[in-house]
């Protein structure tokens, strides 16, 4: 149980961190005549969200490796899962994420706003400040994006071939009780991953189908605030 306990503490925070980003600005712009957002203001918060989605993500993958652990190689879990690769793997997961934001920061410090803008969002969202400059914006929208999707792409896939073992080694379990035991132990963090996943995939990619900046911010809102929030009641010590 301790690796989990470990994922799972910084899984908690990043998820509260993630909301934190956005929804008090957000409610307080609800409230308040003076909407408004300072250069740097925008930059950090735009840093902090890419760093807690980013952790997010790889957390949850890093969890789903744990599973598969403990479903397909029983007797030798705590052999793989030793304390120094859970540590190791929190750790990556801190630098990359915090590695991705840099970058994605950097790119976009290169690129330049010619006056006051409105954003059209209740965060500043990085897709969205590319669109307000204006300078060509062209090669660094192809970098960061193409990064990012191959990034997202990969640990989704991880997150994907883990499961397809863990069902495979499922269907192979004879007695009901260990088949019960095996989906007990999996299927908390199953049910975060598709809360997760799920929410940015259906209502993400089809609000960008449309040009409404009411569907992406409702969109945006679900896995900003709505996700995390359900996060906890989907997840469970096992």
């Amino acid at each position: 149980h301790e690796p989990m306990y470990l994922f799972l503490s910084h899984l908690a925070f990043t998820d509260v961190s993630f909301a934190s980003v956005t929804v008090p600005k957000m409610l307080r712009d609800m409230y308040s005549k003076d909407k408004f957002i300072s250069y740097v203001g925008c930059i950090l918060q735009m840093y902090f969200f890419i760093v807690f989605f980013c952790l997010d993500s790889l957390l949850l993958a890093v969890m789903a490796y744990d599973r598969y652990v403990a479903i397909c190689h029983p007797l030798r879990y705590t052999t793989i899962m030793r304390e120094g690769l859970c540590v190791l793997l929190v750790a990556g997961s801190w630098l990359v994420s915090c590695g991705s934001a840099l970058l994605d920061t950097l790119l976009l410090a290169q690129v330049s706003f010619c006056a006051d803008n409105i954003i059209p969002h209740f965060f500043c969202s990085l897709p969205v400040l590319l669109k307000l400059s204006c300078s060509n914006t062209s090669v660094t929208e192809l970098v960061i994006f193409t990064l990012g999707t191959l990034v997202v792409i990969f640990l989704f896939i991880a997150i994907l071939v883990s499961y397809g073992r863990i069902g495979t080694s499922i269907l192979r379990v004879p007695s009901t009780t260990g088949l019960r035991k095996a989906l007990s132990t999996c299927g908390s963090h199953l049910s975060v991953v598709s809360l997760f996943y799920g929410t940015i995939i259906v209502l993400h990619y089809f609000s960008s189908l449309s040009n409404s900046n009411d569907k992406a911010m409702i969109a945006s809102l679900m896995y900003t605030a709505v996700t995390p929030m359900l996060t906890p009641l989907s997840t469970e010590s096992k």
